[in-house]
């Protein structure tokens, strides 16, 4: 018997409804209080200002001690800045926090049509993304995507359509550890909210490994040795050793010198400027994964990959950051000329930004990389931990085999939805006829959806599952193509040739909906057959939902080859499915009922 799994849902949905209502009110208590502090620090500020401002204007004529307020000012009024930004991102993290979990309440009640649904990873002649509702509006891409950062995103899209068959059971590790870490993972994610959304990781990486270094080694001493230099001559001049002269051309020597560089380093400052708060970003986003402890081999791996020659990432990138704090510090007119002066303070930082991004260009992809795939795979962990009465599939070796009990598609809401068994070997096709919307369509998705999120490490939704990886293909939503003067019929015939060629090269569990519907019935009849004699003939593993009654008689030829059905049932002049998977071939069709129920055609 087949039964809805409901009465083990509505208790989990509860409880997950539950948790996340305490957190969001947890960080909304929290953002509370930090806009508080921020209100009062805004106040304490301008206060200091003008406590700085009065207390100048009374000692104006004792100027020494007027310079000393406003120095002593002027650093508690930077202080007071400092502090206030430092409040405004906790603030803001705590806003994060509060919208993840309020993200995932809007999920949970399956209104999540408003996300990004990923339409850029669709792909015609890819294996199955375009017929599995893999990606796009309503799919389980839009569905389950967390991921914050572009490359994670990308990373998230790949693991769903990769078709890799490899390590399935370490994947599982990684997302049922991930799973279990949600404060890991939202704080994670609150952390890469925080990322400027315009930078292309991707662009700082080629411009990165592009870059051409133009300031000489020798002002890796030459700088300190000038600025040596300058206060030697000033200290002696101060001393009256030294004529006024002699500090004076050792400082516009040293402009001199700057100068000479001055195109070059304004455009390197600006360059490099822009990218400061990604680096800063970024070492906050990868000092997450740093401290976090992991067991699983693939996290463990990643893991791994930011810490170079002993040097976490996280500090190498924070080290860069400050390197370009530091050189930013010219654009103030006064100290940018008093410090390239003194010390050739441009060309200094300059210097040790190039020296930084020689030494750690090659690295950083790895760096980014470990970010994007951990913010890729916290995604399938936090399906997996909003999903607790799914089954992660028990892998087995061998020859291929889809054992599922009470199968649901995930996408379908649990409380209408309708669990079917599936039991499908290596060898076999089923053939599912049935009357339109009796559920055929939707039970090829389940069949497929198994598989792709079975291959990426996933719990799936079922009560029981054996598998044995299999790659998949299939041929579903076939469409003609004006740009490319394609008839559908055409558009058809590549994609079974596309599929055909697969399948000699690679194992793959084919799913096919409805072939050949650009032709007429006869010629789709005869060609279908032609098309399922072959696949059984090699012993293709698949499926085919078909209107077509004739296809049903192929199963008395091939041991191979099975019939299936869903049913519908038309009793008082009413429509109705029971939506059940069921051995044999249907005898109830509804189009005409249909055609008369909705007053299209006559009695």
């Amino acid at each position: 018997m087949l039964y809805p799994i409901t009465n083990k849902i509505t208790p989990l949905e509860s409880k997950l409804h539950s948790f996340y209502k305490e957190r969001i009110a947890q960080f909304t208590a929290s953002s509370n209080r930090l806009q508080n502090q921020l209100r009062l620090s805004s106040t304490i500020r301008f206060l200091v200002f003008i406590a700085g401002a009065i207390t100048i204007y009374f000692l104006s004529d004792f100027w020494q001690y007027a310079i000393l307020s406003g120095f002593v000012f002027f650093g508690a009024f930077l202080f007071l800045v400092s502090r206030h930004e430092n409040l405004k991102r906790k603030r803001d993290f705590q806003i994060g926090l509060r919208d993840i979990n309020g993200k995932e309440l809007q999920i949970l009640d399956r209104d999540y049509q408003g996300f990004p649904a990923g339409k850029e990873f669709l792909a015609d002649d890819h294996e199955y993304n375009r017929d599995i509702d893999l990606f796009g509006t309503g799919s389980i891409f839009q569905y389950l995507n967390r991921s914050v950062t572009k490359d994670g995103v990308i990373s998230l899209a790949q693991k769903l359509n990769s078709n890799d068959i490899k390590d399935i059971e370490k994947k599982q590790e990684a997302v049922k550890e991930l799973s279990g870490k949600v404060d890991f993972r939202q704080e994670f994610w609150a952390t890469a909210a925080l990322l400027d959304r315009d930078r292309d990781p991707k662009s700082m990486l080629g411009w990165v490994k592009n870059y051409q270094a133009f300031v000489p080694k020798v002002f890796s001493w030459l700088c300190w040795l000038w600025l040596a230099l300058s206060i030697l001559t000033f200290t002696l001049y101060f001393y009256d050793l030294v004529s006024g002269y002699i500090p004076s051309a050792v400082f516009f020597v040293g402009i001199g010198i700057t100068g000479k560089y001055i195109k070059r380093i304004s455009a390197f400052s600006a360059n490099i400027s822009s990218l400061e708060l990604f680096f800063s970003q970024y070492s906050q986003l990868i000092l997450a994964i740093e401290q976090e402890s992991f067991e699983s081999e693939l996290l463990v791996g990643l893991k791994s990959q930011i810490t170079t020659d002993g040097s976490p990432a996280s500090e190498r990138f924070h080290q860069l950051a400050r390197a370009i704090g530091r050189l930013d510090q010219r654009n103030n007119m006064l100290f940018g000329v008093v410090a390239n002066g003194l010390g050739l303070w441009d060309l200094k930082q300059v210097y040790t930004i190039e020296q930084w991004l020689q030494e750690n260009a090659l690295h950083m992809e790895h760096w980014l990389q470990a970010a994007a795939e951990v913010d890729a795979m916290s995604s399938l962990g936090n399906f997996a931990y909003n999903h607790p009465h799914y089954t992660y599939p028990t892998i087995v070796e061998g020859s291929f085999q889809l054992k599922a009990s009470q199968a649901h598609h995930p996408l379908l809401d649990p409380k209408k939805s309708i669990g079917n068994d599936i039991d499908i070997s290596s060898g076999e096709f089923f053939i599912i006829t049935g009357a339109n919307m009796a559920g055929k369509s939707t039970f090829l998705r389940t069949v497929s959806m198994k598989i792709v999120l079975s291959n990426a490490g996933l719990p799936v939704c079922a009560q029981e599952v054996t598998y044995s990886p299999i790659k998949l293909i299939t041929s579903m939503r076939t469409s003609d193509s004006l740009t490319d003067d394609e008839s559908y019929f055409f558009s058809e015939l590549k994609r079974l040739k596309y599929m055909v060629d697969k399948i000699e090269t690679d194992r793959y569990f084919i799913v096919l909906d409805e072939i050949l519907k650009g032709t007429n019935s006869q010629d789709k009849a005869n060609g279908s057959r032609k098309l399922i004699e072959k696949l059984s003939r090699k012993h293709a593993t698949g499926i085919i939902a078909t209107h077509d009654l004739s296809l049903t008689e192929v199963a008395d030829e091939y041991d191979s080859i099975s019939n299936y059905f869903f049913d519908a049932d038309i009793t008082n002049d009413e429509l109705t499915f029971d939506y059940k998977f069921k051995n044999g071939v249907a005898t109830n069709m509804n189009a005409s009922f249909l055609l008369r129920k909705m007053g299209i055609v006559d009695e």
